[in-house]
């Protein structure tokens, strides 16, 4: 029997060995983008790797970014969140997947995953982007600096160090992309959850201009970014917890065990002020630091030369309620609470809410102002925001919003905040996804559902439409994605002018 040699590609900093998949695809592990963040390293920019002698190989997992085990109750979100902390210092590095023979020209998709700022990488399950390279798309997802080391706002460091992060992966993409069959001038970036909030902020980022060509924005937001004020807030208690001055020269000598321990004593903290709700509601302390959200800043033209795919999924605020028992046993208390901590005017806003679902059980209302809080107000003002000027520029805004509803937890857990990842990487006919505890519950979604979904991520990647209407500021038009697709025009306004 003949057997085909893996594959070897060369660089800009050196050979990689990948694997040769049984489906004739090509994949290719833990190749780094820039070198280890050692030390003082942790708090500086990105910079570029080392070159290497001979064939690295490119075959097995490799170290992720220091972190804590996370688990959400009852749920297991084990393919989300992978496996925790996989030790070792040189982590900042990308996967990709290439199609069988790609001679070249395909386009490229780069995935940043979420986790809360915190924790996530490359290795989880839902990541794998085998039908991506099937479909004729080179598909590479990357690790980042998270918790202290990507985002604590420290005097003496840069801000924003995870997001330099993914604009020196994009970098790295522009330059050796084609030796992998990519087109370099085709690049799409996306991401969920933090990694979608991290995209709409590479959008808004002047120094990452030109290395990308559209951007999908998953359950993120336009305004989902931390003021300076409130990130220095969390700077004092990281600083207290840890015993050391606030500044990035303390932190220096401190090893990773210890700050992801510290990041962990830092969760709580009111970040409300006289001006500024907290973006996150409590869920984590870390996030992206601006001082313009990154949905005014595309409003002021930023990025509006590449086409935007942006949605959220219907009850995304689930995700948080459900798995720790929280969905039924709501009060009407719990969501006054919610919406004092989300909205100047909660009066107004739990009314708008209960009019528009008068059916609603106090654990949806609840799950209603979270999602929007969270990532539907913010993706709805960078939609706005991007649809406002993309035209002159030659680019599209297209919307959705996810509503197929899992059946896990007793059907409590819905249309739940990453419900719909399985579906873009067509990935739910995976086993560990399936079950009354798993992420897509015991009963199997409709047939067709993933493929649909994937296939449109693709067209989209591949030739800037997913196959509806464009977003404008009037229609608004947005494709309600379930068993079956609507295309709705100006969806949820009660709930989009509360939030206006």
């Amino acid at each position: 029997m003949n057997h085909r040699p893996d594959p070897v590609v060369t660089t800009a900093q050196g050979a990689v060995r990948g694997l040769r998949r049984s489906d004739g695809s090509a994949v290719f592990l833990n190749i780094p983008y820039a070198a280890p963040p050692r030390g003082a390293g942790r708090f500086a920019p990105p910079r570029p790797h080392a070159k290497w002698d001979g064939v690295r190989d490119a075959t097995t997992p490799g170290p992720n970014a220091p972190q804590s085990p996370r688990d959400l109750g009852s749920l297991d979100m084990s393919p989300y969140f992978g496996d925790g902390w996989s030790r070792g210092e040189d982590y900042l590095t990308v996967n990709v997947w290439a199609p069988a023979g790609a001679g070249g020209g395909l386009p490229v998709m780069v995935f940043v995953h979420g986790g809360g700022y915190v924790a996530g990488s490359t290795r989880s399950a839902l990541y794998d982007g085998a039908a991506f390279a099937r479909d004729g798309v080179v598909l590479v997802t990357l690790n980042y600096r998270l918790g202290i080391a990507g985002f604590l706002d420290l005097p003496g460091a840069p801000a924003n160090r995870g997001l330099l992060d993914v604009v020196a992966a994009l970098g790295w993409v522009r330059e050796n992309i084609a030796a992998f069959g990519g087109d370099p001038d085709r690049v799409t970036l996306f991401g969920q959850s933090a990694g979608a909030t991290l995209v709409g902020g590479v959008l808004a980022a002047p120094e990452a201009a030109g290395l990308f060509r559209r951007a999908i924005v998953q359950s993120g937001s336009g305004l989902g970014a931390f003021t300076p004020e409130q990130a220095a807030r969390v700077t004092r208690a990281a600083a207290t917890a840890l015993g050391v001055e606030p500044r990035a020269d303390a932190f220096a000598d401190i090893g990773d065990e210890r700050l992801v321990a510290a990041a962990s004593r830092v969760t709580g903290i009111d970040l409300r002020t006289e001006t500024d709700r907290d973006p996150l509601l409590g869920l984590s302390p870390f996030g992206l630091v601006l001082a313009t959200q990154p949905a005014v800043s595309v409003a002021a033209g930023h990025g509006a030369g590449a086409d935007l795919l942006i949605g959220t999924n219907a009850e995304e605020g689930n995700l948080y309620l459900a798995p720790v028992g929280r969905y039924t046993t709501s009060t009407a208390a719990d969501v006054d609470a919610v919406a004092a901590r989300s909205h100047p005017d909660p009066a107004r806003l739990v009314e708008t809410y209960r009019t528009a679902r008068p059916k609603a059980s106090f654990g949806a209302l609840r799950s209603a102002v979270m999602t929007d809080a969270l990532f539907g107000a913010g993706s709805r003002a960078l939609a706005a925001a991007h649809a406002s000027h993309a035209a002159r520029q030659g680019a599209v805004t297209f919307a959705y919003e996810f509503a197929w509803r899992s059946s896990a937890l007793d059907a409590t857990l819905g249309a739940a905040h990453a419900m719909e990842l399985p579906f873009v990487f067509d990935l739910a006919h995976l086993s560990r996804l399936r079950g009354p505890a798993a992420l897509l519950g015991p009963d199997a979604p409709p047939e067709e559902l993933a493929a649909r979904m994937h296939g449109s991520w693709v067209r989209f990647a591949a030739t800037g439409s997913p196959g509806w209407d464009p977003y404008d500021t009037g229609r608004r038009t947005t494709m309600r994605i379930d068993a079956e697709w609507s295309p709705l025009d100006d969806p949820r306004r009660p709930e989009r002018e509360v939030w206006a």
